[in-house]
């Protein structure tokens, strides 16, 4: 089986050399030979280990492709490149989250019985797409919660363990080479709801764009928030969140605050996670990196391997058919909720916080005042509140900035039990 390589990047090259690097396991374990024979590049590579081009076409004519691996990165190029081959009925790998995020529809109705691979799209090295779409298939899936972004998980882990300061922790995760220059795709959550959106139309079929869905990131996280979390036995995590409620599903991508006893929250470092809860198993965990050339590469191959096993592509996004189910609406979303305000040191203000919290249905479940610093004029206050719509506490925090006596912006983490 020969196959091409659009993208020789870190990942590209990666899949290329483990698959010289292994072809005899490789072979005995598809019974047949997995040849790379082209990539395509911007630029010429002189340590390739395969010739390279970077004229597109010069690699989409060839005829002897028998699947061609995209890893290029973006969205209209690729969905462009890759809609031409699945109409030439050419089989497809890909590792684009966000190409799926926004066209995975479109190319499931193309690729009908041609094989497309995308278990690389999410969670790298977690076979997590086999697992839903195969090891969990006679379970109805009740919840996904998964650490989707190694980035996030590392910021939150070093702020937590050394008490430091985002933008810190951010510059040490940037110096290793664990956030991008521009960490913005990472630290603000698109990256972990294109994955959760993959995820989701596995699951339930749901065909929604990361527009329609709530998503925050990790940048206003800050070390009095992680400091509260320790006071009361809680971890802050970056989840993607997705789950049947009323016959809806409820997505969302944003900072939680998790007991510490949960799974979820000892998983540190770089490391991804996704905790499933089937009706059948019940909860499982699946663990390990996340992102990375090597990690993302044992995904690509596994995937080729499947291909060359001429393994049928059974439901290439768990459902081929128009489901019942709809997004429930963010304004739905009913859980408990973090608040951490600034304001005024003087008599009454906490009365009026109350007053303001009681008028929207919002009752308080924990407080706690941070001891104040000489010469503050200020006290921060944290609450936790008990279960509450999400349309009661935008409206609450909205209430709270009009304030007078509220020194800084208010800040809310949703609670996940």
């Amino acid at each position: 089986m020969k196959i091409a390589i659009l993208g020789y990047g870190t990942v590209g090259s990666a899949v290329v050399e483990t698959l010289l690097k292994n072809q005899d396991l490789i072979k005995a374990r598809c019974n047949e030979e997995i040849i790379p024979v082209i990539a395509l590049a911007r630029s010429l590579k002189p340590n390739a280990l395969i010739p390279i081009v970077n004229d597109i076409d010069e690699v989409l004519e060839r005829e002897d492709i028998d699947v061609f691996v995209e890893l290029m990165g973006g969205i209209d190029l690729p969905f462009e490149i890759i809609s031409k081959i699945l109409k030439r009925k050419k089989s497809v790998v890909t590792a684009n989250k966000a190409l799926l995020a926004y066209h995975r529809c479109e190319l499931e109705k193309l690729a009908q019985d041609t094989a497309f691979g995308y278990e690389a799209s999410v969670a790298g090295g977690i076979p997590i797409i086999k697992i839903l779409k195969e090891g969990l298939s006679a379970n109805n899936i009740v919840s996904i919660k998964g650490i989707l972004n190694g980035t996030s998980n590392y910021i939150l882990s070093k702020m937590t363990e050394d008490s430091a300061k985002f933008q810190e922790v951010l510059k040490k995760a940037q110096d290793l080479g664990y956030a991008e220059a521009d960490p913005t795709f990472d630290i603000e959550g698109f990256d972990a709801a294109h994955k959760l959106l993959i995820l989701a139309n596995i699951a339930y079929g749901l065909r929604v764009k990361p527009e329609d869905i709530l998503i925050e990131g990790v940048s206003k996280v800050s070390d009095e928030d992680i400091y509260f979390a320790k006071e009361f036995e809680y971890t802050i995590k970056h989840l993607g969140i997705a789950k049947i409620k009323d016959e809806k599903i409820e997505l969302r991508v944003h900072p939680v605050m998790l007991n510490k006893d949960k799974m979820l929250a000892k998983v540190d470092g770089v490391m991804n996670a996704i905790s499933v809860d089937g009706d059948v198993l019940g909860e499982s965990l699946y663990y390990g990196p996340g992102a990375g050339g090597k990690a993302t590469a044992s995904a690509v191959i596994a995937d080729l391997i499947d291909i060359a096993r001429k393994e049928k592509n059974s439901a290439i996004f768990g459902y081929l058919n128009d489901t019942s189910y709809e997004l429930l609406n963010k304004d739905e979303i009913y859980t408990r909720y973090y608040l951490r305000l600034k304001v005024l040191d003087k008599i009454g203000v906490l009365s009026k916080i109350t007053h303001l919290m009681s008028e929207h249905q919002i009752s308080i479940d924990t407080f706690l005042q941070k001891p104040k610093k000489e010469k503050q004029d200020y006290s921060t206050l944290f609450f936790i509140t008990h279960q509450t719509y999400e349309k009661n506490i935008q409206i609450l925090t909205q209430r709270l900035r009009e304030q007078e006596f509220v020194k800084d912006d208010v800040f809310m983490m949703r609670i996940e039990d």
